[in-house]
């Protein structure tokens, strides 16, 4: 059983900061320069520069449930996600008297996840629960946490995002919630840089649920965007037997757009926001569908792609992009018996056009995000 002490890996290691400014060319003077490859760190845990002491346990164990989460939702890239209800990880976690007073050790991996390691250095729960750990100064009970698996692996549905946000949750549950939920998106981002990058259109809406916007990495600002509960909107999961690890995904971005597709892709994210808080699900499709800086060099690496948003639109939905990062292509509309027969016409066109065989369900939006299932008192 691997255990690792929360002070063997360093937390706050400064990173890179993501940057986006205009360059001056002699050829051309409307580029936008970026590097996705970089990262923002963001401030660190208020709570751990003001805790006076450490918390004590008010459970001897917990289990908490994080959903899968869509990320980018078209022109979004890295800045707007939102959260799915009825998929995603399960962590059940205990305090362990086996295991050292400080440490954590994962004790079973089950499910999707049989690749993973049981490493907490090397396992995205067990990275963010050591985040937390270290946030609350835990030295004096020592933690074993099992991972439950719903999420497939580089789906593009935030399976690393679901395993921390759940593992974070459930660390602070077992302590009684001192932390606040952007605490907790910042422990789950140290797991998140450690297997895509420093991100958090997964993370914050997997522990926040809804709609998210971060406006800013340093510091750290999420706006949570309030979809009308009146209405409906159904989204439409295709994820096929096809594996796009985010890193290879992310490597195949520019690093140079012209100012013409900066200007679309802003005006269709400002659209997109617009039409969340509208509860607009015909603008809201429009917006989702219009990316013209990251879809158009994912979609031709996941075969099949853009027949299966065509055939998405064809069967009548709002709207249709790659989720997250890939394989899995997501569609809105706005009932689960449309949703169904637009699922079964974007499975048609992976097997065609693609040769994929490819899954399908209809989900709605998760309003509630990570958060703790059961628990038991000490």
């Amino acid at each position: 059983m691997a255990a690792i002490c929360c002070s063997q890996l360093n937390l706050t290691t400064a990173a890179a900061t993501t940057t986006t400014t205009f360059v001056s060319s002699p050829k051309s003077h409307t580029n936008l320069r970026f590097n996705p490859s970089t990262f923002a760190l963001p401030s660190s845990s208020s709570y751990s520069k003001s805790a006076a002491a450490e918390p004590q346990p008010l459970f001897s164990s917990v289990r908490t449930f994080a959903p899968a989460t869509v990320a980018n939702l078209g022109p979004g890239f890295d800045f707007l996600g939102c959260a799915v209800d009825g998929i995603g990880d399960y962590v059940n976690l205990q305090i362990d008297p086996n295991v050292h007073p400080g440490e954590i050790s994962i004790s079973h991996i089950s499910g999707a996840g049989s690749k993973l390691s049981k490493n907490p250095l090397w396992n995205c729960a067990g990275i963010a629960a050591i985040a937390v750990m270290k946030m609350l100064s835990i030295r004096s009970v020592g933690l074993s946490l099992s991972l439950e698996k719903g999420l497939p692996l580089g789906s593009g549905l935030g399976s690393s995002a679901a395993s921390a946000a759940a593992a974070a949750v459930a660390v602070n549950e077992l302590f009684g919630s001192p932390l606040s939920k952007s605490d907790l998106v910042i422990a789950g981002l140290e797991s998140e840089s450690k297997v895509s990058g420093y991100h958090a259109d997964n993370i914050a809406p997997s522990i926040m649920g809804g709609f998210i916007l971060i406006r800013s990495y340093d510091p750290l600002e999420l706006m949570p965007l309030k979809f009308p509960s009146e209405n409906n909107l159904f989204f439409v999961l295709v994820n096929p037997e096809f594996e796009a690890p985010t890193k290879k995904m992310r490597a195949a971005l520019p690093t140079e757009i012209t100012m013409s597709h900066h200007v679309w892709n802003s005006s269709q994210a400002g659209a997109l926001v617009a039409s969340v808080l509208q509860g607009d699900l015909i603008g809201f499709g429009k917006a989702l569908s219009s990316d013209k800086i990251v879809e158009p060099r994912r979609a031709p690496l996941i075969p099949g792609m853009d027949a299966v948003k065509k055939a998405a639109i064809v069967a009548g939905a709002f709207g249709c992009t790659i989720s997250g990062a890939g394989p899995t292509a997501v569609a809105v509309t706005d009932s689960e018996e449309k949703g169904r027969v637009i699922g079964e016409r974007m499975v048609e066109a992976f097997m065609k056009e693609g040769n994929l065989k490819a899954l399908t369900m209809v989900k709605q939006l998760d309003r509630v995000g990570a958060r703790l299932v059961s628990s038991v008192p000490i």
